[in-house]
């Protein structure tokens, strides 16, 4: 089975106009609610092979905080910062792993999102998590056809 664990960066801080939006930290909201999505997936028995993240700090932390919970190390990859979602969805089916946790931006999470769930989530907010699930052990199959099942949380859930 080949499993796209998708989570948008917890909420960021634009309190200093003078911070790069690569450099942006989490603010009050995402330092809690990363956390709190984390131990979600991990009361789930979800545990990913592989976590990449955006080099963004913002999607870094919100990383750092699910591969704490998961005991899964981080892998960063400037390629997904700002990606869109055939670039999220490739560079998940490039680590051949059976389960994958992509953290990153959007809009590319919520394109990818709505397109791997036949447009039944429209957006993903921050901190949000998709998780889908292929009857596959073969991602060059997964990224060909439908999911076999999904499921979507949300902090606001």
């Amino acid at each position: 089975m080949v499993t796209l664990a998708l989570v948008r960066h917890a909420k960021s801080d634009w309190g200093d106009a003078r911070v790069s939006d690569h450099d942006r930290p989490l603010n009050a909201r995402g330092l809690r609610d990363a956390p709190e999505m984390a131990s979600r997936v991990r009361a789930a028995g979800l545990r990913p092979d592989v976590i990449r993240s955006s080099t963004a700090l913002r999607a870094r932390t919100t990383a750092e905080a699910f591969g704490a919970a998961l005991g899964v190390a981080v892998d960063l990859d400037e390629e997904l910062y700002g990606a869109p979602a055939d670039e999220l969805l490739a560079q998940a089916a490039a680590t051949g792993a059976g389960m994958v946790m992509i953290v990153a931006h959007d809009p590319g999470m919520s394109v990818l999102a709505t397109r791997l769930s036949g447009g039944e989530i429209a957006h993903m907010p921050t901190c949000g998590v998709a998780i889908f699930t292929w009857d596959t052990d073969d991602w060059d199959v997964a990224t060909a056809v439908d999911a076999a099942s999904f499921t979507f949380d949300s902090p606001r859930a």
